[in-house]
């Protein structure tokens, strides 16, 4: 079961604030993720139900940002650059 908790700008799951400890993900910044979710450059809602939303970060090289959010549009469960998107 995830849980979910309200932690800084947006409401995560543990598994989330889990991976953010890892040294690549610990770079992405909140503001970053808040830009993904607000103003997508694609969206993508999986089989199960959870939202893939992409989003370009000139700050980061212009590197892709993925953001993995549940169902209710809000919760965000994973953000990772992704070296596949493609625009």
């Amino acid at each position: 079961m995830l849980r979910c908790m309200s932690q800084g700008a947006f409401p995560s799951t543990e598994y989330f604030r889990a991976m953010r400890r890892r040294p690549d993900r610990a770079m992405i910044l909140d503001d970053w993720i808040r830009r993904a979710i607000d103003h997508p450059a694609r969206e993508v809602v999986q089989r199960d139900g959870r939202i893939r939303r992409w989003t370009l970060v000139p700050e980061a090289g212009g590197r892709a940002l993925r953001v993995v959010l549940l169902p209710d549009g809000s919760t965000v469960h994973n953000a990772f650059f992704d070296r596949s998107f493609k625009t």
